[in-house]
């Protein structure tokens, strides 16, 4: 089988893509430096005979460059996350984002990998008033987090055209799911609703409630991740379910699945934050075989599932 090359293979959608590959039979090399990523993710792994950690920092050029000796595909997972996060600090964000995936695709050239899956997000898109959100449209990023993705997806396009590293990035939308971090103060919001509710704490919600999201179960993105990884697709493609929810309406959903008693309280709209988000995912289901296969009620309800065993074990 291949081998298969997962930075940020430690971090919630990496260590998810990296069980669904060794699941697969590949070989597979999480690289993570553990500073969002955990351990625990990848713990189930660790004595299977296809699977190799390496504690590294896509800062480390020389690092990844030996690590990916061999290796026939890379899924770019590694990035520093959150909008808010970007706001406080940009130069970390542009550091690590576009510096680490500048390195990860020189890395790719000097060892002739076949191709390299990035991590993108809908950012790109910031508050363009037309729904739903196509590939097509122009960058209008509203934050440095925003700015280093529009970044990366550059990066990919002109190593694509002047070294002939195949490159395809994925726009994710909203991802939530099993180990997904609902602690600290940049976790992303259906984690952190959960576990409130579970707790019977309030759910904070920043801004009125009528902003909207295209939420995406971490599964519907492991399956995008290994079709792209296998097709000859390049460019830039929307990973998503396709449908979009109210941030109101998900914290009543959250609430009621988790049979919870929690109150919904209301803060000011954090800078950055993007306000209506829809994707239209027609050019990965043609190009890509991309069929998402979990509505936000199913993956809510496996996701609840998965934080009530983290609870009982805790």
């Amino acid at each position: 089988m291949d081998k298969v090359l997962v930075t940020g293979g430690a971090g919630f959608i990496g260590s998810n893509i990296v069980g669904a590959l060794v699941e697969r039979g590949y070989y597979v090399t999480a690289y993570d430096n553990l500073v969002t990523g955990k351990l625990e993710n990848i713990r189930e792994f660790m004595k299977n005979e296809n699977f190799t950690f390496v504690q590294g920092d896509v800062l480390e050029y020389k690092k990844l460059i030996n690590e990916m000796n061999g290796v026939d595909y890379v899924l770019h997972q590694a990035a520093l996350p959150s909008v808010s996060r970007s706001v406080l600090d940009p130069a970390t964000t542009d550091r690590i984002n576009v510096g680490g995936t500048i390195n990860v695709l020189l890395a790719a050239k000097e060892v002739g990998v076949k191709k390299v899956v990035i991590a993108s997000s809908s950012s790109v898109y910031g508050n363009t008033p037309k729904l739903p959100k196509q590939e097509t449209m122009l960058y209008n990023p509203l934050s440095p987090y925003a700015v280093s993705k529009v970044a990366t997806e550059l990066y990919a396009e002109v190593f694509s055209k002047l070294y002939d590293v195949s490159t395809v990035c994925l726009r994710y939308f909203n991802v939530y799911g099993p180990k997904q971090d609902p602690t600290g103060e940049y976790a992303a919001v259906v984690p952190k609703f959960i576990m409130s509710a579970l707790k019977g704490e309030p759910l904070t919600i920043y801004g009125d409630g009528s902003q909207t999201r295209d939420f995406t179960f971490v599964e519907d993105v492991v399956q995008a991740n290994i079709l792209a990884m296998k097709s000859d697709a390049e460019g830039n493609y929307n990973i998503a379910y396709g449908k979009s929810v109210s941030i109101q309406e998900l914290a009543e959903k959250i609430i009621k699945l988790t049979f919870s008693k929690s109150k919904i309280i209301y803060l000011d709209p954090r800078p950055g934050d993007i306000r209506h988000s829809l994707a239209d995912i027609s050019k990965a289901m043609r190009d890509l075989g991309y069929s998402p296969r979990y509505d936000l009620n199913s993956g809510l309800i496996k996701t609840i599932e998965w934080f009530n065993k983290m609870i009982c074990k805790s």
